[in-house]
């Protein structure tokens, strides 16, 4: 590639950063559905034909969106990991980090689940996006697997991957109803903090290898 190719390539990808930055912004502030491309590229403080030469549609724009959050949480899940050695303390390491990447970033656990609400229901997603999530969900296996070798979890357990994905299941679904039931939930006479707690403490107990086993 020439220079000047090169120094083309670098440009587009700084200007494709740029308001992949303006739309997160507005995300955070407004929420997706306030977000226009109008909005954008007022944010980024470019041309409106320009944001449409980077991105065919408010969709396509949501999903470039989605691939940076699944490729940040990826990393605070293989960081959270490798502060333990066992594979179960992984497991919940990993859980609690997903608990906290809602917490830290409401809006990017938000582009997450509507991307897949899209792949659900069919709509066009891309290959990058679905690319960054199976690389989620191999640090999840991976910890599983480590687990099951170090004598930490159970190996009748289950597949891992089968595994994986209902301890996701679990736990995306922990994290709506401690963040959008929470007066249902103290109305019981449970703290969102103790329903965390003991849903991760059931987990362990469901996973971990018992006594003579």
């Amino acid at each position: 590639m020439s220079y000047v190719a090169e120094r083309r390539e670098e440009e587009k990808g700084r200007r494709r950063t740029e308001i992949v930055d303006a739309a997160e912004a507005l995300y955070a502030e407004f929420g997706w559905d306030a977000v226009t491309m109008d909005g954008v590229a007022k944010k980024a403080r470019l041309s409106r034909a320009l944001i449409y030469v980077y991105f065919h549609d408010k969709n396509d724009l949501l999903l470039a969106i989605a691939e940076r959050a699944l490729s940040d949480l990826r990393g605070q899940f293989i960081a959270a990991a490798a502060a333990h050695p066992l594979g179960i303390d992984k497991v919940q390491a990993i859980g609690r980090a997903y608990v906290l990447f809602q917490q830290e970033t409401p809006y990017r656990f938000d582009a997450c689940s509507r991307f897949h609400a899209h792949q659900a229901a069919g709509q066009p997603t891309d290959d990058a996006c679905a690319a960054a999530g199976d690389e989620v969900i191999a640090v999840i296996v991976q910890a599983l697997v480590q687990g099951q070798a170090d004598g930490s979890i159970r190996k009748d357990v289950g597949n891992p991957v089968q595994v994986c994905v209902m301890l996701w299941a679990f736990t995306h679904g922990l994290i709506q109803i401690g963040t959008n039931k929470t007066p249902e939930i103290a109305r019981l006479g449970v703290e969102v903090s103790q329903l965390m707690e003991g849903s991760f403490s059931m987990l362990r107990y469901m996973l971990a290898t018992r006594p003579g086993q």
